[in-house]
């Protein structure tokens, strides 16, 4: 949906799409301020992440999910929450607590805590039979080291069992997993991945603009990108689209460039 459209803009789908897919992170926005980012950003939003355990202190929850869902974005509870229901043996309790909400996806997640992961698989293949799964790989805990060959490996078992997407864990911070502290983007672990598992079913998470212009820069306007935040949304299109100064070179053809 442009207002304009100026020659030499990379080809953005419309909704519902595969790729050049957007997450965005709700860490408690209201209802009013979600209906006023679905206003003029809801045709931008593919996913919108309640942030972490922020649902279950949220007031009016199923309201804004609600919102959320008229403008067909898929909405889902962070992984975190899934793992804390987890690790106090509830699960059946999750899946009414999603249930009982309204929302369409799930994710699946180990990031906090420790999981077999063919028990993560099995969780994936449960959940998938009702929602859309997105699972994520990597540590919160800049600590735990995961090989590259590992990542890969997840990655491929866990879309197997059912994951529509999986998502490269960054956290908020955009400072672990696939970036090293200092924000900047692990090349060789992102190659590597980039390389064995394909493209479209990665939603690196990029909340930083660096990052969102490193990996539009990498592999095009059309690469999944998430936790972005809601008032980040339209500035990350602008990037996508060559219409910030960081990526304004990215798509013209060379005679314009000169």
């Amino acid at each position: 949906m442009l207002n304009y459209k100026l020659p030499f803009l990379p080809e953005r789908q419309d909704k519902p799409r595969e790729t050049g897919l957007a997450m965005v992170m709700d860490k408690g926005l209201s209802v009013e301020e979600a209906k006023n980012l679905v206003s003029v950003a809801g045709h931008l939003i593919d996913f919108m992440k309640l942030g972490f355990g922020t649902s279950i202190i949220t007031n009016n929850l199923k309201e804004k999910i609600k919102v959320y869902r008229d403008a067909g974005i898929n909405v889902y509870f962070g992984g975190t929450l899934f793992e804390a229901f987890v690790i106090r043996n509830i699960f059946n309790d999750y899946k009414k607590y999603t249930s009982d909400f309204g929302v369409n996806a799930v994710e699946v997640s180990d990031g906090s805590m420790s999981m077999n992961h063919d028990k993560k698989c099995e969780y994936i293949s449960e959940l998938a039979k009702d929602y859309i799964v997105v699972s994520e790989v990597g540590s919160k805990d800049s600590v735990v080291e995961i090989s590259n060959d590992e990542w890969i490996s997840q990655m491929d078992t866990e879309l197997q069992a059912g994951s529509f997407k999986v998502i490269a864990e960054a956290r908020e911070s955009g400072t672990v997993g696939i970036y090293s502290s200092d924000g900047k983007a692990n090349t060789s672990l992102i190659n590597d991945i980039s390389h064995k598992v394909p493209l479209d079913k990665i939603i690196w998470e990029a909340p930083k603009k660096t990052q969102q212009v490193w990996f539009i820069k990498h592999f095009g306007a059309n690469v999944n990108i998430g936790n972005v935040a809601p008032n980040e949304i339209i500035s990350l299109e602008t990037l996508r689209l060559g219409l910030r100064g960081d990526t304004f070179m990215e798509f013209l053809p060379d005679y314009l460039k000169d």
